[in-house]
């Protein structure tokens, strides 16, 4: 009996973390609070692809992702210290990594290429704005 019950936990285990690894990146958006070690693109202000990644690899510009903490989180920001100083990525990407919930990088790119694990980067599906319901007229 305590065999099936501690299996049965670590089935629940592993899809509740499968779930949460796949919400994180839900509509290309990298949850991300202070203190979390990421990889970001190392190659300054000026670069437009913005990688970030949960794990090392190569940026979508080609050149090696570099370890960095999060100092500051705002509304579509965050704030990584990266070689000393910091610099100010965007936490939704246009792209984001396209292997699946199984995948624990959470690639997101503002440039297509192929994320911090190899597979490719797709496009982002913009979420559709909700349908507005219309009022009916009052009646008299």
């Amino acid at each position: 009996m305590k065999k099936v019950l501690v299996i049965s936990l670590a089935i629940l285990l592993c899809l509740a973390m499968t779930g949460i690894s796949f919400a994180a990146l839900k509509n290309g958006q990298m949850k991300l609070k202070v203190g979390d070690e990421i990889y970001v693109c190392g190659c300054g202000e000026g670069c437009p692809c913005m990688t970030m990644s949960r794990a090392p690899g190569k940026c979508t510009c080609g050149k090696d992702l570099v370890k960095a903490k999060v100092t500051k989180v705002e509304k579509g920001k965050a704030t990584v210290m990266v070689n000393g100083k910091e610099q100010v990525f965007l936490t939704k990407g246009k792209y984001a990594c396209a292997c699946g919930p199984e995948c624990k990088c959470e690639t997101i790119s503002q440039s297509p290429g192929k994320c911090g694990c190899g597979a490719d980067m797709k496009p982002v599906e913009a979420a559709k704005p909700k349908a507005k319901k219309e009022k009916a007229p009052a009646t008299q």
